[in-house]
């Protein structure tokens, strides 16, 4: 697949891809598209899509993730990866970064022990599951120092997924669309009820994207209360935010 797209889309994201790197990028988006024949792991599947809306869209993340030092050695676990999307883009760039990926449909953890292999990616643990499970484990629970998603559910809901994996001190990032401002305001109590705080949100412009994209950070500053997160489901059939609300407006 030729990758012109993704190398002009990194520099513009101030990211100079090495040949080891577009080789990884090319092998990654085959395999993506041939598994994809047989299972349905992305709608995207044009090459301009895959390196604009796959691979540049995760890139996009390097620049806030390292805005407080290098990715060194740091643990990060992608919630609900799909087929690796923001996590293994990042990895091909930052091969130290202690990366986890946790996804909920076996068919997509099938490929992402794959693709792992097949680009010899080392320090990456492939996790079936959810992520309310997963927050509630001590073996994951507030263990991370990076927590990010991409398009897995509206603000109020994925704070419950993510925060209460991110250790104090912690920072979550969220992928976002035009819609990320509304959602943050109104994600305001579930965000201090998990302990976090918004530090910002970072626009993003990519090659090929009329839409504006955002980059949501939060900051860990306290533990996640013991009863979050909820059982699986709880959390998308009751947003804290709407518990809240309907608690404001019944005066209790």
């Amino acid at each position: 697949m030729p990758v012109d797209l993704l190398i002009a889309g990194a520099k513009e994201l101030h990211i100079m891809l090495q040949p080891e790197q577009l080789q990884a990028f090319r092998i990654y988006a085959e395999e993506l598209l041939a598994w994809n024949a047989r299972f349905n792991l992305t709608a995207i599947t044009d090459d301009a899509g895959v390196q604009v809306r796959h691979f540049l869209d995760s890139l996009s993340c390097l620049a806030v993730l390292e805005s407080d030092g290098p990715l060194t050695g740091k643990t990060l676990i992608d919630v609900g990866t799909g087929a690796g999307f923001p996590g293994i883009p990042l990895k091909i760039l930052r091969p130290s970064l202690r990366l986890t990926l946790l996804e909920a449909t076996e068919k997509k953890t099938q490929f992402l022990s794959h693709i792992v292999k097949r680009l010899n990616l080392k320090w990456v643990t492939v996790l079936h599951g959810r992520a309310e499970e997963l927050g509630q484990d001590s073996a994951y629970r507030e263990r991370y120092d990076w927590v990010a998603a991409r398009a897995v559910a509206e603000m109020p809901i994925l704070a419950e997924y993510l925060l209460p994996l991110a250790r104090i001190g912690g920072r979550v990032l969220a992928q976002k669309g035009e819609s990320a401002p509304a959602e943050v305001q109104a994600a305001d109590h579930a965000i201090t009820t998990l302990g976090g705080r918004v530090q910002r949100l970072a626009p993003v412009e990519l090659r090929g994207l009329a839409e504006t994209r955002y980059l949501v950070l939060l900051e860990k500053i306290a533990a996640t209360p013991v009863q979050y997160p909820r059982r699986p489901g709880v959390p998308t059939k009751r947003p804290l935010q709407a518990i809240a609300l309907l608690s404001g407006e019944l005066g209790l």
